[in-house]
Protein backbone atom coordinates (compact mmCIF):
# COMPACT_ATOMS: atom_id res chain seq x y z
CA UNK A 1 0.00 0.00 0.00
CA UNK A 2 1.63 2.92 -0.89
CA UNK A 3 1.53 6.58 1.44
CA UNK A 4 -1.03 7.95 -0.26
CA UNK A 5 -3.34 5.39 0.24
CA UNK A 6 -2.74 5.10 4.10
CA UNK A 7 -2.75 8.55 4.24
CA UNK A 8 -6.29 9.05 2.85
CA UNK A 9 -7.43 5.81 4.93
CA UNK A 10 -6.09 7.56 8.21
CA UNK A 11 -8.39 10.61 7.85
CA UNK A 12 -10.94 8.73 6.71
CA UNK A 13 -10.68 6.58 10.37
CA UNK A 14 -10.22 10.00 12.15
CA UNK A 15 -13.14 11.51 10.64
CA UNK A 16 -15.33 8.66 10.97
CA UNK A 17 -13.69 9.11 14.78
CA UNK A 18 -15.06 12.20 15.41
CA UNK A 19 -18.59 11.84 14.28
CA UNK A 20 -18.70 9.22 16.71
CA UNK A 21 -17.66 11.33 19.29
CA UNK A 22 -19.51 14.22 18.40
CA UNK A 23 -22.91 11.78 18.64
CA UNK A 24 -22.42 10.23 21.91
CA UNK A 25 -21.86 13.59 23.19
CA UNK A 26 -25.08 14.72 21.85
CA UNK A 27 -26.82 11.44 23.35
CA UNK A 28 -25.25 11.78 26.75
CA UNK A 29 -27.03 15.64 27.15
CA UNK A 30 -29.87 14.44 25.85
CA UNK A 31 -30.25 11.94 28.40
CA UNK A 32 -28.85 14.22 31.27
CA UNK A 33 -31.55 16.71 29.60
CA UNK A 34 -34.77 14.23 30.38
CA UNK A 35 -32.94 13.41 33.95
CA UNK A 36 -33.15 17.07 34.77
CA UNK A 37 -36.88 17.12 33.62
CA UNK A 38 -37.51 13.97 35.94
CA UNK A 39 -35.87 15.26 38.66
CA UNK A 40 -37.90 18.95 38.57
CA UNK A 41 -40.86 17.49 37.63
CA UNK A 42 -40.57 15.22 40.60
CA UNK A 43 -39.33 18.26 43.09
CA UNK A 44 -43.12 19.92 42.27
CA UNK A 45 -45.48 16.86 42.54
Amino acid sequence: MDWTKRCRLLLIALALCATGCNTLRGIGQDIKKGGEAIENAARRG
